[in-house]
């Protein structure tokens, strides 16, 4: 057990030394950052056009959902690369 943790310690400490991350990090959070915000978006206007259907009202439930599901999506987003991107001295003082 104390070679794993051992290894494990020296990867770390290798990551570190590199202080940047490579280019499939930069996709991934990308393709992260794009579902995050689609998902709740297409949901929310799904869920508009069925109140549309069903509930008819002076206003557009599926323009208003669309909205708020971006506005979701983006808050999601938001929320992702923050956790994600901080320092790894910052995610140490968390834990």
């Amino acid at each position: 057990m104390g070679r794993e943790v051992h290894r494990k310690a020296g990867r770390k400490l290798r990551a570190r030394a590199q202080g940047r991350r490579g280019i499939w990090f930069g996709l991934g959070m990308f393709g992260v950052i794009g579902w995050s915000v689609a998902v709740p978006a297409v949901a929310f206007t799904a869920l508009g056009v069925w109140l549309d259907r069903h509930w008819p009202a002076d206003f557009s439930w599926t323009l208003t959902l669309l909205f708020i599901g971006v506005g979701v999506g983006c808050l999601n987003a938001w929320y992702w690369v923050r956790e994600h991107t901080r320092p790894e001295d910052a995610e140490d003082e968390t834990r």
